[in-house]
């Protein structure tokens, strides 16, 4: 299944996640060193009449944030539209978009605008930071799993899974960092509280 870019942002719901795949050096840095086929997701935002924003964390800083109203790396808040055209014009990367199968609650949605006002802006972390990250979430611990609000760098996948365990989506046990993007491909059978699932992936069709 397929559909336009803009048919894809006008049905996208808050909680639904986009998955991007590239091949340049880096995407196939950040898909060997987190072992997934993908190597960015962000996730909705579609709050009242706000226009559908991605929730996400990137090196870059093409577009303003739209909460902190800068440019900036790291965790960012960007218009979908433009921000799906970026990685797909600019950075050379195929577009999916997975639906949230049900509709977030104003709960959730309170929980994700409050896990924004925490995360914005947090930097991301180098290649080599990234994949420490990783390989230390599937590693057993004794130690607490730190909170949000300990982070000093944080990547898309751990971005991601905070707001998700903010909104009541996953269940609890799991560490941010053992989060990948490719945990939120189908083929992954992501684990997710009892009553919520993600629907298969929609190839998105980019304009020219």
């Amino acid at each position: 299944m397929s559909l336009t870019l803009d048919d894809a942002v006008g049905l996208t719901r808050t909680g639904d996640v986009w998955l991007f795949r590239g091949h340049t050096a880096a995407d196939r840095a950040i898909q060997l060193t987190t072992n997934s086929p993908v190597n960015h997701v962000g996730m909705s935002v579609v709050i009242d009449d706000l226009p559908p924003l991605m929730w996400h964390a990137e090196l870059g800083r093409s577009l303003p944030d739209l909460w902190s109203g800068t440019r900036q790396r790291g965790v960012q808040l960007h218009d979908l539209r433009a921000a799906v055209l970026v990685w797909a014009g600019r950075y050379g990367q195929r577009a999916w978009l997975r639906q949230l199968e049900q509709p977030a609650t104003r709960e959730m949605e309170e929980a994700v605008l409050r896990t924004i006002a925490r995360l914005d802006g947090t930097p991301f972390p180098s290649t080599a930071g990234l994949a420490s990250r990783w390989l230390r979430g599937r590693v057993p611990t004794r130690r607490p799993a730190r909170r949000e609000g300990d982070l000093e760098t944080t990547y898309c996948a751990e971005v991601v899974a905070i707001t998700y365990g903010a909104m009541g989506l996953l269940p609890k046990g799991r560490r941010p960092n053992w989060y990948d993007p490719g945990r939120f491909w189908s083929g992954d059978d992501l684990e997710m509280t009892t009553g919520f699932s993600l629907g298969g992936e929609i190839a998105v069709q980019i304009p020219l």
